[in-house]
């Protein structure tokens, strides 16, 4: 398992790996060299990775290298075997941390990860509008459209459900290969509801063609973000007024989530961490302008919760220096950090009840879902 046999050579290979001299500059102390991983090369991620790297190479003297990846396992990987000091990471970390979906393996299991600063993002449901689904309420019996093989898409999608009292059973799933086919196909007038965020291209095709509209999620409805939440406890409700369809005068009410999220993991040296947030705090005049959403780095609305893991010790401090920090804040880290304790003591319970019962490896992540269902609670 990675969280238990890799940590303990992680901490000496990190520190290798950050052991080029370190140097101060505006009370910031940062080594000569980092590696981090990001999204694949042409993503948001990777995009906005490369301008926080320029900006503390140009601010700070640290060279950054970027090892990019297409895959949840690929950006973590390095992490975990010591080989990358940071990541940029999507809600990869949320399941990491619960050891489910692709982190369910055998030799994965929960691993202890910790946020330093998450971008704000939506991401929500929308209707043709040549269909009868106007609002979250007429989703029953519609059919939405889910993507194969993609956790987080059908995460988003799910949580979205729930906030109307809804499963994937209630609806016609419409399962494609890929996000793109699936983007295709509801401009082509396919399928009447897909989820997707709220800058994807492809939505500007459907607004000259079938025209489509978001399906609001109000943060007043106490008793859907309620099930939201108990579904996923990354997203909190977010207003938007930019976006495909969406505008100051014709804003929508979506799941907030952060996207990406920088990561570590919780071993990591807490004076390395904080000297890493203040610098990117300090640098981000020089990086806000690098595109479109750049500027919700801005730390009071990035230094926030909830987010896929806890927050590192080390970015906490920073937080708390700056005002940012809450004891909201504190409440929600404390909970999820409880939360991913049960479930490492869970993963290891089951791997001794599957060992005792002889269960096989090809039936270990099977066993393990239905463990953890069952003593989830």
């Amino acid at each position: 398992m990675f969280h238990s046999n890799l940590m303990k050579g992680t901490v000496v290979a990190v520190a290798m790996l950050t052991a080029p001299a370190a140097f101060a500059q505006d009370d910031v102390t940062l080594p000569k060299t980092m590696i981090w991983t990001s999204y694949d090369l042409g993503s948001t991620g990777y995009v906005e990775a490369s301008a926080m790297a320029d900006a503390l190479d140009k601010k700070f003297g640290t060279a950054v290298r970027l090892t990019p990846s297409g895959t949840a396992i690929g950006r973590l990987l390095p992490l975990v075997r010591g080989r990358a000091n940071f990541g940029f990471m999507g809600n990869e970390i949320l399941f990491a941390s619960d050891g489910t979906y692709e982190f369910a393996a055998a030799d994965w299991g929960p691993q202890d990860l910790r946020v330093l600063m998450g971008r704000p993002a939506a991401v929500g449901l929308v209707a043709g509008n040549d269909t009868d689904v106007e609002t979250m309420a007429d989703l029953k019996g519609a059919s939405v459209g889910f993507v194969e093989a993609s956790p987080s898409t059908t995460m988003n999608t799910e949580a979205a459900l729930a906030f109307a009292g809804l499963t994937p059973d209630d609806v016609e799933k419409v399962m494609y290969p890929g996000y793109g086919a699936m983007m295709s196909a509801f401009v082509a007038g396919e399928v009447d509801v897909v989820p997707v965020t709220t800058t994807v291209a492809a939505l500007r095709e459907a607004e000259a063609g079938r025209g489509f509209h978001w399906l609001d999620m109000s943060a007043d409805d106490a008793e859907g973000w309620k099930r939201v939440t108990g579904r996923a406890s990354l997203f909190q409700p977010i207003t938007m007024t930019k976006g495909a369809g969406i505008s100051e005068e014709n804003p929508a009410e979506l799941l907030g989530y952060s996207y990406p999220q920088l990561t570590t993991l919780a071993t990591t040296d807490e004076d390395e961490v904080y000297n890493l947030l203040k610098a990117l705090d300090q640098a981000y005049p020089d990086y806000k302008d690098a595109n479109a959403v750049m500027a919700n780095w801005k730390l009071e609305e990035s230094g926030r919760t909830p987010s896929g893991a806890p927050f590192h010790p080390g970015a906490i401090k920073y937080l708390k220096e700056r005002g940012i920090w809450t004891e909201a804040d504190q409440a929600w880290n404390d909970q999820r950090i409880a939360e991913i304790e049960k479930n490492k003591e869970m993963w290891a319970a089951a791997t001794k009840a599957a060992k005792e019962q002889g269960i096989s490896s090809d039936g270990w992540v099977a066993f393990w879902e239905q463990y953890r269902t069952e003593n989830a609670q």
